[in-house]
């Protein structure tokens, strides 16, 4: 019997005439019998990463789709995790949906489930890359928060196993789906502002800081695992995330590993991600990236928080156009090109609680230098960009994964996007210009830098470390 390799778990017991219930799970009942909201039209998703994000944001985003289920949630800190169970099914009961959550500690058992379709990863930056590339190893497609990985390597990795193993894809860069950005880069892929030349962006910076004082572990939390690939380190209350009840604030205070290296790379990745994102959608270079870049940053001298200060990056494109990315710049993007400039940023939209809060006229979502700039519509021969349904990024990924059809991001793009910004990240902590290929993604002639594309990999964990398929 031949049975396609795209084929999903659903289809191939229908396929093949086996019951579930065979291999130990429930039935699932088919949408003739039950209609539309068949739960085997249902598409269900685990959730892993339950704190400020996941909670906040991406777990509200799946939980308003009717198309999808969210029947497990998974986290490290055991209080987060129950908090989570006890959020999703509130939700269900408030709707009449018979679905009691399952809880896990560890993704790597979530995902030997086989009704689960697809996961959502909102955990810290260092522990992106490895569930996000068991997921697609295990058939299952894939939601994961910006960045895509803390090096180049890593997000290789990650966009060449998605794509062999034919995953849906999408990543926490919103602004993809947001009106004002599509836009935005509509108008300057169309030539309403000439030539662009330059771009520049505009991010927050991070504080220094950070107690060092080493104190007992939570029983609550998997302080071992949390670790993951990154060298061994004492806890301190302010290297992972708040202790304390979640109605008192704990959710929404910035977590401290946000402020370390060996977890983030700062305000570069942080914020960098999205607006690099909208300025390679703008310029077309979403599939490539700079060809040399040059950086310098102040970094921490003391304390537990080592992510980069005020900074100022510029990059060159090969297609002769230059993005500067500096703390002192309205948060945004603004393109300039030969007959003018569009700026678009997010107006007074904030997705968590410490974003930035515009001022005067950056407050403005969507600005150009002239009106017919952004007045004058797309005729129905010009570029016209991925358009979200309902400017939702989560439905977004929804209607891609029902119709096997991109998403508003590619694993590649979210690729592109993170490592201009690592190549940032390494062009300030060197001081120095680079020369970037980024067909071979490798720096020209710099040992040094090429020895920064990745990182030591504590095992078990870590890319490196994990069973290849």
């Amino acid at each position: 019997m031949n049975i396609p390799t795209n084929t999903t778990r659903r289809q191939f017991l229908r396929h093949t005439g086996l019951a579930a219930t065979a291999i130990g799970f429930p039935t699932i009942i088919p949408a003739r019998v039950l209609g539309a909201d068949a739960p085997s039209n249902k598409i269900n998703i685990l959730q892993i990463g339950c704190g400020r994000i996941g909670r906040g944001m991406d777990m509200p985003g799946i939980l308003r789709q009717n198309s999808t289920r969210l029947v497990a949630v998974c986290d490290l800190d055991s209080l987060r995790v129950a908090d989570a169970k006890t959020m999703v099914d509130g939700h269900y009961q408030k709707n009449n949906i018979a679905l009691s959550t399952t809880t896990y500690g560890d993704y790597r058992r979530a995902l030997e489930h086989p009704d689960i379709d697809a996961v959502s990863v909102s955990t810290p930056d260092h522990w992106h890359a490895e569930p996000v590339i068991a997921a697609a190893q295990m058939g299952k497609d894939i939601y994961v928060q910006k960045p895509l990985a803390m090096t180049i390597k890593e997000g290789r990795a990650v966009s060449d196993i998605v794509r062999a193993n034919n995953r849906i894809f999408q990543i926490g860069s919103q602004q993809r789906s947001g009106a004002q950005f599509r836009i935005a880069c509509e108008m300057v892929r169309n030539g309403r502002i000439g030539k662009v030349h330059t771009v520049r962006i505009g991010l927050p910076s991070d504080p220094s800081g950070g107690s060092t004082t080493e104190i007992p572990v939570p029983a609550n939390l998997d302080y071992a695992m949390w670790l993951g690939c990154t060298p061994q380190a004492s806890y301190t209350k302010d290297r992972v995330h708040a202790q304390g009840d979640k109605n008192k604030g704990s959710y929404d205070e910035r977590p401290g590993w946000l402020r370390i290296e060996d977890y983030c790379l700062g305000m570069i990745t942080g914020w960098g991600s999205h607006h690099v994102d909208i300025a390679h959608w703008g310029m077309d270079t979403e599939h490539t990236g700079p060809i040399a870049i040059e950086g310098k940053a102040e970094f921490p001298k003391s304390g537990l928080w080592t992510v980069h200060g005020p900074y100022h990056i510029e990059a060159k494109y090969a297609n002769g156009a230059t993005v500067i990315i500096d703390h002192t710049f309205p948060n945004g993007v603004r393109f300039e090109g030969s007959d003018g400039w569009i700026f678009v940023t997010r107006g007074a939209e904030r997705v968590t609680s410490s974003d930035p809060i515009p001022k005067g006229n950056a407050a403005k979502a969507l600005q150009a230098s002239k009106p017919e700039i952004l007045s004058t519509p797309l005729g129905a021969d010009e570029i016209h960009l991925h358009d979200s349904p309902k400017n939702d990024h989560h439905l977004d990924w929804v209607t891609a994964m029902q119709t096997r059809k991109p998403a508003a991001t590619t694993a590649e793009v979210a690729h592109r996007s993170t490592s201009a910004c690592a190549l940032g990240w390494i062009s300030m902590k060197l001081g120095r210009k680079l020369t970037w290929n980024p067909e071979k993604e490798q720096f020209a002639g710099d040992d040094t830098a090429n020895s920064m594309l990745s990182r030591p990999q504590r095992t078990p964990y870590g890319i490196d470390n994990m069973k290849k398929s």
